[in-house]
């Protein structure tokens, strides 16, 4: 059974390609002096201004701007990611920035979902939490003495999929509403999942190094 979840494919295998996109950017970005915390933090304020203009704005359509957060955010990510890793920008406090970043943008992203039609606020605050646990279990792996567990089938960049189309389809008011509870349901499953890949893969990994 867990070879068959760990199969299971994850948006973050195409981030690679998303990455060499980019590279041009970054690079640009480097050249400016622009550092690679100053990027996280610019991610995790877009995050926050986001969750706050859907809380707060009535307009029907403000869910528009969340695929456009979302893709923006991850854009931000990988680029704070390669400016770390290809222009010796690597530090402690970018570390602990980037593992704060996620679980801080996903809560200020998602959370205010919750006072809209169809988003029920416990499976909303569910979510939140297996999304927090899953990154805290990726991080164990590192921990341990394994790798940054990365494994699907509910990433980060899977829940901006998910989420982003969800604000797309309701922001252009498709009658989706009474299917949202039913998908949220199926996150919830696939992020516990993916806690359990996480956990087992890192020490699965850790066997195979002792082995």
């Amino acid at each position: 059974m867990y070879d068959e979840f760990s199969a299971m494919p994850s948006i973050y295998g195409l981030k690679p390609r998303f990455q060499h996109l980019l590279r041009p950017i970054t690079n640009g970005l480097a050249r400016l002096g622009v550092t690679a915390n100053q990027v996280t933090l610019a991610a995790l304020f877009l995050s926050f201004a986001t969750g706050a203009v859907i809380l707060y704005w009535p307009a029907p359509r403000r869910l528009l701007l969340l695929p456009i957060a979302l893709f923006v955010r991850m854009a931000l990510n990988a680029i704070d990611g390669m400016l770390a890793r290809e222009h010796n920008q690597k530090t402690s406090l970018g570390a602990v920035l980037n593992e704060l970043g996620d679980v801080l943008s996903d809560s200020a992203l998602y959370l205010p979902l919750a006072f809209l039609p169809g988003f029920h606020p416990p499976l909303m605050v569910l979510i939140v939490l297996l999304a927090m646990l899953s990154e805290m279990t990726g991080v164990i792996g590192a921990q341990i003495g394994a790798s940054r567990r990365y494994d699907g089938p509910m990433g980060k960049s899977d829940r901006a999929f998910v989420f982003g189309t969800l604000g797309l389809l309701l922001g252009l008011n498709l009658p989706i509403v009474p299917v949202v509870p039913y998908l949220l349901g199926l996150v919830l499953a696939l992020l516990l999942c993916t806690v359990i890949n996480r956990a087992r893969g890192a020490l699965k990994e850790l066997r195979g190094s002792t082995s």
